[in-house]
């Protein structure tokens, strides 16, 4: 392999812009413009995105001077994790260098430490399997939290629903659910949240929407929620913080990231139904601004 003279991979795309095909071109563009989440799904589903080959994926890797697109993933992997890590390995002058109070230095330590055990515990497989399903607007998406967690349903939904139709968040009453599941079946996506102190209600919908066939994804902490023995896929985040209560920003990450893939894979579609939202704003003055 070439040496890269620790340069991160989107310089290396910069700098060998110009001995690119046009083929080769157009993955770059798709590789830089959600970098480095692009770069993280499987070779068939980026060649798709970016409308080339498999081997055209293969000939840049090589051409940026990578033995294989295996090695140009691991460095992409390398280098998000990387950037996780930075700040912890910094932690030392960091705290000696502000006056921070010792409650926040050692509640933001063990945030950075929920991140760097959550990115390493990440499966991939799951990521791209649940960013894949979540990417078919045909497949109509419910989501639900518990008492903590229905922020991040609600967080997840308010940016699913712009991107792509066909999303719901359930009502906060486990009372109305039962309307949701009517209209549940083989095609719908069910997205739990669901961490310690695991809500009961979370496991019983869970169960009823699997036997009409729902798919179900859960997003839980390390221990795993009581759904985790029905669901589909299942995002372990670490959450334990010095609190009484849990930090989920962990699991905001997975969130994000998933956001970020979703869009990525039908750019135009998402784009089109952004513009038109953006357009009904303007349209019904609802931000309109004082005179």
């Amino acid at each position: 392999m070439k040496p890269r003279n620790h340069r991160i991979v989107k310089e290396i795309i910069q700098d060998n812009t110009g001995a690119l095909t046009p083929a080769e071109r157009q993955l770059a563009d798709v590789l830089l413009r959600d970098y480095p989440i692009a770069g993280l799904q499987s070779i068939t589903k980026l060649a798709a995105v970016a409308g080339v080959s498999t081997p055209t994926v293969i000939r840049m890797a090589r051409k940026l001077g990578f033995d294989g697109f295996p090695e140009f993933q691991g460095a992409l992997r390398e280098e998000a994790s990387a950037q996780i890590k930075k700040p912890i390995r910094k932690r030392d002058g960091w705290l000696a260098n502000r006056s921070d109070s010792p409650a926040f230095r050692d509640f933001a330590e063990a945030v950075f430490d929920n991140l760097q055990h959550t990115i390493e515990r990440l499966d991939p497989a799951t990521f791209n399997a649940v960013a894949e399903i979540l990417a078919d607007p045909s497949r109509a998406v419910y989501l639900s939290g518990g008492r903590i967690t229905r922020s991040n349903a609600d967080y997840l939904f308010n940016h699913l629903q712009i991107i792509r139709p066909n999303v719901t968040l359930l009502a906060q009453s486990p009372n109305v659910w039962p309307q949701y599941l009517l209209d549940m079946n083989a095609g719908s996506v069910l997205i739990l949240f669901d961490i310690r102190r695991y809500e009961s209600e979370l496991a019983k919908l869970a169960k009823l929407a699997k036997e009409q066939g729902t798919t179900i994804i859960l997003f839980t902490d390390q221990w795993g929620s009581p759904v985790g023995k029905i669901a589909n896929h299942t995002f372990n985040a670490m959450v334990e913080v010095p609190s009484s209560w849990d930090s989920t920003i962990a699991i905001n990450l997975i969130s994000e990231a998933l956001i970020a893939d979703v869009q990525s894979r039908d750019w135009e579609e998402s784009r089109e139904r952004i513009e038109k939202l953006e357009e009904i704003f303007r349209s019904t003055r609802i931000f309109r601004k004082s005179p």
